[in-house]
């Protein structure tokens, strides 16, 4: 079972990461894009076969570390 866990900051934390993108793309000729946000993306191999369980166990992670979860949101999708 495969675990995909995407990471960003949550909204109101300034994301300088995303601005510079953001100014990069403009500087590029990409007038249209109005905001970037950049997160990062974990993607975990698990021997599990209980979907539910497996996804229990990845949240129980990100809370642990994975995530910081003071300025951090996560999103997990379990893919069997």
């Amino acid at each position: 079972m495969k675990a995909i866990v995407n990471v960003f900051l949550k909204n109101g934390v300034l994301d300088s990461q995303g601005k510079a993108v953001e100014h990069a793309l403009s500087s590029h000729g990409y007038g249209t894009v109005s905001d970037v946000r950049v997160g990062k993306q974990i993607i975990i191999e698990m021997n599990e076969s209980d979907a539910v369980s497996a996804k229990a166990k990845v949240a129980q992670m990100c809370e642990d570390l994975l995530a910081n979860t003071v300025i951090e949101d996560y999103e997990i999708e379990i893919q069997a």
